[in-house]
């Protein structure tokens, strides 16, 4: 697609993601809902990347009827359905490490310093560990590898 609107043009086959800050807004003022699907696509594939930011910002200034709404929900959904991929990746990371461990579960969360219940918390992704959690896992089934190799 070619943005052409004002003193922007954008040639055809420009990534969204390339696109100058005036193109964004001016795609957000005087685009159509063609225009529009390709702004939604792109913060789909990266909801906090700067083409999401970018329309953030315009929104924040440039309130237009209907698509305001529109792209506020389409960042947000974005957002909330990335996170829910990455917990659930979490979840999979710490079953799996678990899993390699080669102890129970509550032989494992007795050796990183918290309880069963907690753990199957994390396992079923109804909680997400802390970072420095996450960490204590992996060195502790890395150790627990190298001691049986």
């Amino acid at each position: 697609m070619s943005v052409a609107f004002r003193n922007v043009d954008v040639p055809p086959r420009t990534p969204v993601r390339a696109w100058p800050y005036e193109a964004i807004a001016a795609t957000i003022e005087r685009g159509s809902i063609r225009d529009w699907a390709i702004l939604t696509r792109e913060i789909r594939r990266d909801p906090w990347g700067p083409v999401a930011r970018q329309v953030e910002e315009v929104l924040s200034y440039q309130r237009p009827p209907g698509l305001t709404a529109l792209l506020e929900r389409a960042i947000t959904a974005a957002r909330s359905e990335t996170e829910c991929d990455e917990r659930a990746a979490v979840a999979r990371e710490v079953d799996d490490l678990v899993r390699r461990s080669g102890l129970t579960l509550a032989a494992f969360a007795e050796r990183i310093g918290t309880s069963a219940s907690r753990m199957s918390t994390y396992r079923s992704c109804r909680v997400t560990p802390s970072a420095a959690l996450l960490l204590r896992m992996r060195r502790t089934t890395e150790r627990l590898e190298a001691e049986r190799s």
